[in-house]
């Protein structure tokens, strides 16, 4: 019995062994697998390849580093610089940046998009009376002035105030000729009828001389009525307004044709607003305009375009536009300063791109249009009519294409912009010339030269070189920067060789590769991770003179003047 229960045991214990067994191998298998998953899951780090120089020089490091204007070197990953495949995505002329840097600079964008474009054109202006609103009183007679009604300037008239009395010698025998024609045409009634025709000729003519001689109406008929001869007669204003200008003193002798005063009506006023010349083309005829005064902050009077002068001073480069203003308060007074915003602008809608989306190197506009996965593509644009904040396209981005709005000068400096423009619409041929001269992310130039000095110390060398066909230089004698003073550690002055060189910056000559003719080349360190000469690319700003070598003008060869103090 013993025996038997001894043998049950075994058999139990054993049971439990196995059932442990089988257990603990079924959760390692799980541990195994969900580790396994979790690997495959977690995200894997990029591969790094090496650090490469801030100022697109062909200098590289496998460390992190710093260049001698103490600018940290830029980490590259692996994939950053690879091509695109694809040809519309990329290739020559398209720049590529990772999506991580893209948001790190900032870069923003913003589609081309059909837009009324209106625009506002700003001028300084100033009041001015009404020209044909300007009216002098002045005797057709020569006379005396006897009365002053009206005796200082400034002072408001109106219409029929009497401004002043004269007395004239010639008015009393006109008004005496009249009165005895008049006697003579009643005297002869029974006359024959030439007899009175004759006298009423006389009798019309002595008239015509009073009313000629500006006598008022009323005065002729208190002539008529009365028959007596007035020894004076008044002067009245002609239209209600200012007296601008006044001449007359009681007592003087004036002549015929002499002003006495001036009324300027000033119910309307002129505003006379200075157009510069590149604005002159968007104002019309007609359109409004509104005025502002320093007198009256915050208030804004709105006044039409009457005219456009034909004339432009030469001094200035503005255009005079005379802006109509109605002013029956007379707020407004000649000569007050004024400031004129004209809305113009096409009514149509056009299709547009932010102004701050172009860059403008003086003879092309470019954009850098987002074609996705941190690709970019520079294309030359036709710009037309511009707004306060966009631009009229004519040609080069089509509707709804993205452009970038912002940080465009970063893109610039992260990638190989300058190569990607220099390479747009180049023919296949030239494009490939390009791409298998590019150095260090540059598109260089190869030429012919003499080592004529070195500077080690400013990392700068001066060659006599030939004429150089890519950038259309003719030969002469020009200083270069050195991407590593390695270059020419065994050239000596005197020597003939081959180098080629890029442009760093605008009017900024790098030189990448250097070869003594018949030599071995003495090149710039390639861009890998190892094998890397530590020497940091020259960034001494040291002043050079070319005043001596600058090449012609109309070739895009650099003004040696230009990079003085580089």
């Amino acid at each position: 019995m013993k025996t038997a229960n001894i043998i049950v045991g075994a058999l139990l214990l054993g049971a439990v062994g196995a059932g442990s067994y089988w257990l603990g191998s079924r959760s390692g298998a799980h541990s195994e697998a969900a580790a396994t998953a979790a690997a495959a899951s977690a995200p894997q780090a990029r591969k790094l390849l090496y650090y490469r120089n801030p100022m697109g020089l062909p200098d590289t490091s496998p460390t992190p580093k710093k260049d001698q204007m103490g600018m940290d070197y830029i980490a590259v990953y692996e994939g950053e610089d690879e091509p695109a495949a694809d040809g519309a995505q990329g290739g020559v002329g398209t720049l590529r940046i990772s999506t991580d840097k893209v948001q790190k600079l900032g870069v923003r964008t913003e589609p081309a998009a059909l837009r009324a474009l209106g625009r506002t054109v700003r001028a300084s202006g100033r009041v001015e009376p009404d020209e044909r609103r300007i009216y002098a009183i002045t005797p057709k007679f020569e006379g005396y002035v006897e009365r002053l009604h009206v005796n200082a300037t400034g002072q408001p008239v109106s219409r029929g105030e009497p401004l002043f009395e004269v007395y004239s010698p010639e008015l009393v025998s006109a008004q005496r000729e009249y009165l005895i024609a008049a006697q003579g045409l009643l005297a002869m009634k029974n006359a024959g009828a030439e007899a009175q025709a004759g006298m009423r000729q006389l009798a019309e003519s002595s008239l015509s001389r009073l009313r000629n001689w500006d006598m008022a109406p009323e005065q002729i008929e208190a002539l008529v009525k009365t028959g007596e001869v007035r020894r004076s007669i008044s002067f009245r204003s002609p239209v209600s307004g200012i007296v601008t200008e006044k001449k007359a003193l009681q007592g003087m002798r004036f002549m015929a044709g002499e002003s006495l005063y001036q009324v300027t009506d000033l119910s309307t006023v002129w505003i006379m607003a200075d157009v510069f010349e590149q604005d002159l083309g968007l104002v019309k005829m007609g359109a409004k305009a509104s005025v502002k005064i320093n007198a009256y902050p915050g208030q804004t009077f709105v006044g039409t375009i009457t005219y456009l002068y034909p004339t432009l001073r030469a001094e200035t480069r503005t255009v005079p536009v005379r802006i109509q203003l109605d002013n029956p308060q007379r707020r407004l007074k000649p000569a007050m300063f004024a400031q004129v915003e004209l809305q113009v602008g096409a009514k149509q809608p056009v299709l547009t791109i932010p102004e701050s989306a172009v860059i403008d190197s003086g003879t092309r506009r470019i954009v850098l249009v987002e074609l996705g996965e941190g690709r970019f593509e520079p294309r030359e644009v036709q710009l037309g009519e511009r707004s306060d904040h966009y631009d009229e396209v004519l040609s080069g981005v089509r509707e709804g294409e993205r452009v970038v709005v912002s940080a465009n000068f970063l893109l610039d400096a992260e990638s190989n912009l300058k190569a990607a423009i220099g390479g747009m619409g180049a023919p296949p041929a030239a494009a490939a010339a390009a791409a298998q001269t590019k150095t260090g992310g540059k598109v260089g130039h190869r030429a012919l030269g003499t080592l004529e000095g070195v500077n080690l110390q400013a990392g700068t060398v001066r060659l006599h070189h030939g004429a150089v066909e890519s950038l259309q230089w003719p030969a002469m004698t020009m200083d270069f920067k050195l991407a590593n003073a390695a270059l020419v550690r065994d050239l000596r002055p005197g020597a003939a060789v081959s180098f080629d060189f890029v442009e760093r910056a605008s009017g900024e000559w790098v030189i990448t590769a250097i070869t003594p003719v018949g030599g071995a080349p003495t090149a710039a360190p390639a861009a890998a991770p190892a094998a890397r000469s530590e020497a940091a690319p020259v960034h001494d700003h040291s002043q050079h003179d070319h005043s001596q070598h600058a090449p012609p003008k109309p070739a895009p060869a650099p003004d040696p003047k230009a990079h003085a103090g580089h």
